[in-house]
């Protein structure tokens, strides 16, 4: 048996983490010692091992709740993880295309940029100019307004 630290260094998880888990529902409510502290047998730290790598590949709380239980019935067909994952892979691909842009923007922007005086800066001129185009469009007001 292990303790919230125990699991938390093993997994490499906070110890907040693991709780909030347990609130949620992602990780059942572990054995309690006499004294009350929380004490995980093996099965709760292959269950949180595969909540951390499902939450590094950009997984959300809910599509890993739908996962876990699915994994508790290995007899089903596994269309249904199936979906779940191709959809994340979908919402990666679609970041890795705003990244993309994002990065073709930021390196137009220093090309252009001749280095000169901050008058003549073509990286605030870009940012002046889409933070104007937004406001004028009535789209990201808030987040104009705010990084003003």
């Amino acid at each position: 048996m292990l303790t919230i630290g125990a699991l938390a260094r093993d997994t490499g998880t906070k110890v907040q983490t693991i709780r909030y888990y347990e609130q949620i529902g992602l990780m059942p409510a572990p054995a309690r010692t006499a004294g009350g502290q929380r004490r995980y047998a093996p099965s709760d730290l292959d269950r949180l091992a595969f909540i951390r790598h499902a939450r590094e590949l950009g997984f959300g709380l809910d599509a890993i709740r739908d996962l876990l239980g699915l994994a508790d019935d290995p007899e089903r067909p596994c269309a249904e993880v199936d979906r779940i994952a191709q959809r994340q892979l979908g919402e990666v691909e679609r970041r890795i295309a705003r990244l993309d842009a994002l990065r073709a923007e930021l390196r137009r922007m220093l090309e252009d940029c001749r280095g000169d005086r901050i008058a003549d800066c073509r990286v605030l001129e870009v940012l002046r100019d889409r933070s104007r185009c937004l406001t004028e469009h009535g789209e990201e007001r808030e987040t104009v307004t705010r990084g003003s």
